[in-house]
Parts: C-alpha cells; sequence; structure tokens
C-alpha cells in the first residue's frame, strides 16, 4: 500500500489546488483553493474560458460580484470530481471586516445554492484575525460553515473553538519557514524534522487541546514544505496538501502509521484557556511569528486578489 492509501485510513486527505483537472488522480475527499491558487489556474489555458466566461456572463455587475462568481464556478467544477467540501475564501481584503466578512460570506453561500449545491459541502474560508473569527462564528450560527485560515497559533485555534467554527487550518510550512529564517546559519535541520519541526509542533498542541477539551471545531493541517511533515501529522482530522506532495506520497511505500491519537491526547494534562478581544490581541503581539505570517499572509492573497481584478477587469 502507497502512502497516500495508508494516510487515508486515519486522516481525510484534501487536495489544495485550483487546478481542478489534477484531483481525479487522487481522489481526494475535499478540496481547498485561495485567491493565490485560483489566480495560477486562471492563468492556464486550459482555464482561461472559464473566467472569460464568467465575465461575459456577468459583464457590467460589480467587480467584487464577478470575482465571486468565478470563485463559484472554480468551486462547482471541483465539486463534481469530489465527494466532500470545497473550501471558497472571502476576499482577503476584508480580513479586519467582520460585518463585510459575514456579507460576503451569504453572498458565496447564495451563489452556491443558486447552482443547487447544498450549503454543508461549502466552508466559508475566513482569515483567522480576531475580526474573521467573530464573522465565522456569526456565519456558523446562520448555518454556514466556515474554514478559517492563516492560522499559526494557539491562540488563534483557541478563538475559533470559542466560536464554534467548523474547520480551523493551521499553516504547518510557514511556521517552519519562519522559524529556518530566523534561526539563520544557526539552523540544524535535522533537529526540526518530524515530530520536532515547529510546524508540526503547533498542529499537535492544538490537535491534542482541542480532543483534550472535547472541541468539535476540525483540524486541517495546510501548507506543508515536504512529506514529512505530512507523516509527522497522520492521524490529524484532515490535511490539505498540494499534487505535487500528492504524488509524492502516492509514489512511496514506506510504511506510515498514525503520529496523532484523540484518546491519548485525552489522558494529557493540560490546562484549559479562553480568550476575549483584549487578551487574544496581547497573545498574538506576544507571538512574533504569528503576528509576521498572518500580516504577510494577508498581504500576499490582498496582492493576488487585486491580480485577479486585473484580469476580471482585461478579459
Amino acid at each position: 500500500m502507497n502512502q497516500l492509501d495508508a494516510l487515508k485510513q486515519f486522516t481525510t486527505v484534501v487536495a489544495d489546488t485550483g487546478d481542478f483537472k489534477q484531483l481525479g488522480a487522487y481522489l481526494p475527499q475535499d478540496a481547498t483553493t485561495n485567491p493565490s491558487l485560483i489566480l495560477k489556474a486562471v492563468q492556464k489555458a486550459d482555464y482561461a474560458p472559464l473566467l472569460k466566461d464568467t465575465v461575459n456572463q456577468f459583464r457590467g455587475r460589480p467587480l467584487d460580484e464577478i470575482m465571486d462568481r468565478l470563485l463559484v464556478r472554480f468551486g462547482c467544477e471541483i465539486l463534481n470530481i469530489i465527494p466532500g467540501r470545497v473550501s471558497t475564501e472571502v476576499d482577503a481584503r476584508l480580513s479586519f471586516n467582520t460585518e463585510a466578512t459575514v456579507a460576503r460570506g451569504e453572498r458565496l453561500i447564495e451563489l452556491y445554492q443558486a447552482q443547487g449545491v447544498h450549503t454543508d459541502r461549502v466552508l466559508i474560508k475566513v482569515a483567522s484575525t480576531w475580526e474573521g473569527i467573530q464573522a465565522a462564528a456569526q456565519l456558523e450560527r446562520k448555518g454556514i460553515h466556515t474554514n478559517l485560515t492563516l492560522l499559526f497559533s494557539f491562540c488563534q485555534a483557541v478563538a475559533c473553538g470559542q466560536a464554534k467554527v467548523q474547520l480551523i487550518s493551521p499553516f504547518v510550512g510557514r511556521i517552519y519557514d519562519w522559524y529556518k529564517k530566523s534561526a539563520g546559519a544557526a539552523w540544524v535541520e535535522a533537529d526540526n524534522t518530524l515530530a520536532n519541526d515547529p510546524g508540526v509542533k503547533s498542529v499537535t498542541a492544538i490537535y491534542n487541546y482541542y480532543k483534550k477539551f472535547g472541541i468539535q471545531t476540525e483540524v486541517m493541517g495546510a501548507s506543508f514544505r515536504n512529506v514529512g511533515q505530512i507523516t509527522a501529522l497522520a492521524g490529524c482530522d484532515l490535511l490539505t496538501i498540494s499534487p505535487e506532495l500528492l504524488a509524492s506520497l502516492a509514489a512511496s511505500e514506506a510504511p506510515l502509521a498514525p503520529a496523532l491519537s484523540a484518546q491519548a491526547a485525552q489522558a494529557l494534562d493540560l490546562q484549559h484557556v479562553s480568550y476575549d478581544e483584549k487578551s487574544f490581541r496581547l497573545a498574538m503581539n506576544e507571538d512574533a511569528m504569528a503576528t509576521e505570517k498572518l500580516a504577510e499572509g494577508i498581504r500576499g492573497f490582498c496582492v493576488d486578489a487585486v491580480k485577479l481584478d486585473q484580469l476580471l477587469l482585461g478579459a
């Protein structure tokens, strides 16, 4: 049995791509997209007609509506291939605007429903800012499920659990990147792999905390740099993996056993914590890595959203 099939026995495998024509090869349960992945996809010849067709159909409508319709168009194509859920992201430029995030989330769901897609098959992806987490709490109360992304810290995860969001996406690779860059010449790769990888340690701590205290929010490790990070989190609720790393897993016959266990987590001696806005902001401020990576991630998605706007205007 290859590692991908082995992983699927104890973790839900999710494909992290806008390139839906690749999905059939790996048979993931769910799929995630983001502005950068959609931007990458629409610049390929295979997907350019999809962008042009969406623009032609809704020409004259507000640009933000056309973008949402394009995102939903990709989401619907993905849902035709996978059995589970697709994550569709709210414009990152709204990351600090609770009301606007709620409104965009509602519109995305309405657009999916107009295409005959049931609400349960869509996760609205929102940045894990304080404002984003509050927006997600409101959406969840309306029966709209959410995926909290750009999550780098324990306090973000705790706040998401308090908000009863459906799912969180802690970013393994970007945490690893920060610590590696921060250490510079002092970084020893061999000392920071598998269970010692700083990104893996972060997700493990979140997973154990959720399972210890019966928090229902699903944990989906994201943003992987290598197969070792994935295998070190085998047993996590879900893992969202790029097509390149899915191919690496499928090509390997190395044995794979669960690294995380809900049962083991329940036996741990952990302290229950909670955050209000003031303590959340202080905890984020104390975590240089999380503060920098959240800001950088939002900036990056904003840049790609602007590029996507330009492509829509030029189509």
